[in-house]
């Protein structure tokens, strides 16, 4: 179950609490019965490292995407020739 964190607007006081999922957020502050609002933190998940980009999980000899071909060159003009 995960652990929210609530700040009091009125007295500023702030505790983490463990909800379920579908518990309902708290409104009221335990110590002044003031109005609550829930606080958001980052993210506890962080990629790093190589294996994570399409780049990076694959080598170059085994890839499934072909480069594109390269534009067709076109042939110089052949000089006239006087006879």
């Amino acid at each position: 179950m995960p652990t929210y964190a609530y700040a009091c607007k009125d007295c500023s006081h702030a505790f983490e609490i463990v909800q379920s999922f579908t518990d309902s957020s708290l409104t009221s502050c335990p110590e002044c019965q003031g109005t609550l609002r829930k606080k958001f933190n980052s993210v506890g998940v962080v990629f790093k490292g190589s294996g994570f980009y399409r780049t990076d999980s694959r080598d170059t000899k085994g890839s499934t995407v072909s480069p594109a071909p390269a534009p067709a060159a076109t042939p110089a003009p052949a000089a006239a020739s006087a006879s």
